[in-house]
């Protein structure tokens, strides 16, 4: 008897099960093991393809015809290999192009895939299971002293502030899966959905990271205000989750409270951020519409910075400036590394996927997963965007995860309707 999952694959199906398997892999490993994910990645990429052109006779085969989004999807990956011929600096941009390349094949291929909706609650589920597998391995190293940082971090996405931003979207996708079945759950599964939802927000929360945590919340209640036609209870759940984290926050003295009641009393609000932006604009001024290359951030040197202001007659005060491995801007970071010509591009990829969320929002007899895709696709905008504005956003495993949620949304029906 063949599994429900795989009844309506269009190529063959001893195929199909392993490319989902792969996928699979690599939704577990993507927070967990860097080798494996890899790994995963590539087998994933290469099984994909092979499927496609052993069943490329099938109409609609390789995912039905070009459209906008293919387009953008092309330009974007494309950006990245013309900003690293003619980068300002010379030294990792071949080598960045590799992470867009990554996130963006993850996001053109699943678009294109036509996975069916069992198959889509296993990517979910697994990209859930993956995160509270981390946590519990996270929170034992941090408790145990086994992490040398003593923060809380996801294996293989590292520093706690990528780990911060990596939960903040897994928040998302966790809360607008509980949203959506909360009518149909049984009282158990309910339960564990509310616990598995609560585990992820008190985890970012102990991240004390405020950029991700800030965003977190608010995106909690901008999906929470997106139910309203559909269900009120969604505003219930997250103005009550709110509201003891701020009571907690003051009983307690959570560290993210702490952290920004020290910057304030050293008037460090942003913790050295705008210094370190000001490196990076002094670099955008330079090189402006192909940027100093993709991961070459860390060659913005204070020597080449003093440079670059004396031969615009401009004066240099070093105690204005800190150097930094990236940004901790997306826009930045972005403008910095990849130029007008970069920044583009990846713009012109954010904006329209604000528009498809705006003009595809669900209506409120809509199913359950298409809610539950609008809801992660949604929050993970919003985290990349509002996050982005204070830490690093879209890439490596923060790129690949919401590769994967926008591209299982747009996969269903909003082309379909803009059609």
């Amino acid at each position: 008897m063949m599994p429900a999952a795989f009844r309506n694959l269009r190529y063959p199906v001893e195929t199909g099960l392993v490319e989902t398997g792969l996928l699979l892999a690599l939704c577990f490993f993507l927070p967990l093991l860097e080798a494996p994910k890899n790994i995963a990645w590539l087998a994933y990429v290469a099984c994909w393809f092979v499927n496609r052109f052993r069943a490329r006779d099938v109409p609609g085969a390789w995912g039905g015809r070009w459209d906008l989004w293919d387009t953008l999807i092309a330009a974007w990956i494309a950006s990245g290999f013309l900003v690293a011929a003619f980068a300002g600096l010379h030294g990792n941009e071949w080598r960045g192009t590799i992470d867009i390349a990554k996130y963006g094949a993850v996001l053109w291929l699943v678009k294109r895939a036509g996975y069916g909706a069992a198959e889509i609650r296993m990517v979910l589920g697994t990209l859930v299971a993956s995160t509270v597998v981390g946590l519990v391995v996270g929170h034992w190293r941090m408790l145990s002293g086994a992490a040398k940082s003593g923060t809380l971090q996801l294996w293989s996405v590292g520093h706690v502030n990528h780990t911060a931003v990596y939960l903040a979207i897994m928040l998302a996708l966790c809360a607008a899966w509980l949203f959506a079945r909360w009518r149909t759950w049984r009282p158990g599964t309910k339960a564990v959905g509310l616990a598995v939802t609560a585990f992820v927000l008190v985890s970012l929360v102990i991240t004390a990271s405020r950029g991700a945590v800030g965003v977190g919340l608010i995106t909690l209640l901008i999906l929470a205000l997106a139910w309203w036609p559909r269900s009120r209870v969604p505003l219930v759940l997250s103005l009550a989750s709110i509201l003891i984290l701020a009571a907690a926050a003051v009983g307690v003295g959570f560290d993210v409270v702490r952290k920004h009641q020290d910057d304030v009393a050293a008037q460090n609000m942003l913790a050295f951020r705008d210094s370190i932006w000001r490196m990076g604009l002094v670099a955008w001024e330079r090189y402006p519409w192909f940027g100093v290359g993709l991961d070459n951030y860390q060659f913005i040197t204070h020597e080449r910075v003093k440079e670059w202001r004396a031969a615009a007659g401009k004066d240099y005060d070093a105690g204005r400036y800190v150097h930094f491995p990236h940004a901790h801007n997306l826009l930045i970071n972005t403008l910095a590394e990849r130029g007008i010509v970069g920044t583009a591009a990846l713009f012109a990829v954010l904006l329209a996927w604000l528009v498809w969320l705006l003009r595809f929002r669900p209506r409120a007899q809509d199913d359950d997963l298409e809610w539950i895709l609008w809801g992660a696709a949604a929050g993970a905008w919003l985290v990349t965007v509002g996050a982005g504005t204070v830490n690093t956003t879209l890439h490596d495993e923060h790129g690949i995860l919401v590769a994967l949620l926008l591209g299982l949304w747009l996969s269903r029906h909003p082309p379909a309707r803009a059609s």
